[in-house]
């Protein structure tokens, strides 16, 4: 078992910036792709960016495209996301997720364990 704890949610007015941390533990964290997706009121969970085992792939969705940057640091057993220039429509909780296979995914199905999340939300 993976376990996943995100941390670095909060509030921030349209066009501030916020990182969002993933912590893991329990099983090597190298050996796993990871990824984020958020859940806004009213609507389901959507993908948002998603990194390789080595951090060296990335692909994100066309609404953070530009915005918001997804990295590792394997050493540390920790991803992150950075997110800049944030928009009301950013508001969401916002869950890590671990991926064991091979390459990146962006469906919901395909990864294997989930952090609690955190709460993000963006004022106008």
């Amino acid at each position: 078992q993976v376990q996943l704890v995100e941390s670095g949610g909060g509030l921030v007015q349209a066009g501030g910036s916020l990182r969002l941390s993933c912590a893991a533990s329990g099983r090597t964290f190298s050996n796993y792709a990871m990824g984020w997706f958020r859940q806004a009121p009213g609507k389901g969970r959507e993908f948002v960016a998603a990194l390789s085992r080595s951090g060296v792939s990335t692909y994100y969705a066309e609404s953070v495209k530009g915005r918001f940057t997804i990295s590792r640091d394997n050493a540390k057993n920790t991803v992150y996301l950075q997110m800049n220039s944030l928009k009301p429509d950013d508001t969401a909780v916002y869950y890590c997720a671990a991926d064991r296979n091979p390459g990146l995914h962006t469906a919901i199905r395909l990864y294997d364990y989930w952090g609690q999340g955190t709460q993000v939300t963006v004022s106008s």
